[in-house]
């Protein structure tokens, strides 16, 4: 019986410090998004999006006020976002994002992950060909019909569109198309669950159990960074 709780409540702090983590992220995008193009998200569609994402996290409406009031007062913390390359294990490439008020702290860091995971910090450009970054939009699946969808949005930058697991629809534009995807799916009143930019790679490494579990090990180290926003690999 204790056994039983014991797995229990580790996996209860897991889901905390994941959902700790997403509260995190979300507030440096939104920080980062009021700086660009202010506070109202009537005209900041990248605030739009952080408020999309905080519901799909369930991060509280009021997290999300306090935080665009940090934003905007005077002693506000000034992020920049990074992007670093590298390997895991076994040749795996990995993209990391962050978001970072300390950039030293920050690449010290990151690279004290990958030399821990047995991986190596690349260069600029070592990686990134590898993957092609995309705009990203989970839809709600209720009752729709993808191959109208797709139809539907095909003229506004659609390049791929299926289901996931949990049966959402994915919808994903090129990068450069996301801002006319975005205005579309709004001005159609389709409920987007979320929507972010991604980096999907181009190929992927198949490898056994154990090589990708120490792969996954080093990602997560990664992930587990207060600095990091997102990883990326092409472990398949």
């Amino acid at each position: 019986m204790g056994r039983i709780f014991e797995v229990r409540k580790s996996t209860m702090f897991a889901r905390w410090d994941k959902m700790a983590k997403n509260f995190t992220r979300i507030g440096k995008e939104i920080a980062i998004a009021v700086k660009v193009s202010g506070p109202d998200p009537d005209n900041n569609p990248a605030l739009r999006r952080c408020y999309l994402n905080a519901k799909a996290c369930n991060m509280p409406k009021d997290r999300v006020e306090a935080a665009i009031k940090r934003a905007m007062g005077k002693d506000k913390t000034d992020y920049e976002e990074l992007v670093y390359e590298g390997y895991a294990p076994h040749g795996v490439a990995v993209m990391v994002e962050t978001a970072t008020d300390n950039s030293t702290r920050t690449v010290a860091n990151v690279r004290m992950h990958f030399t821990k995971g047995h991986g190596a910090l690349g260069t600029s450009g070592s990686v990134a060909f590898t993957f092609t970054r995309m705009g990203e939009f989970k839809i709600k699946n209720s009752g729709v019909n993808i191959e109208e969808l797709e139809l539907e949005l095909i003229d506004f930058g659609l390049e791929e569109i299926g289901e996931d697991a949990d049966g959402n629809v994915i919808v994903r534009t090129a990068f450069t198309e996301f801002g006319n995807m975005t205005k579309a799916l709004e001005e159609k009143k389709i409920e987007v669950v979320s929507a972010e930019l991604t980096r999907i790679p181009s190929t992927t490494v198949e490898l056994n159990e154990e090589q990708s579990n120490e792969v996954l090990k080093m990602v997560d180290m990664l992930e587990q960074d207060d600095d990091v926003q997102k990883v990326y690999h092409n472990l398949k």
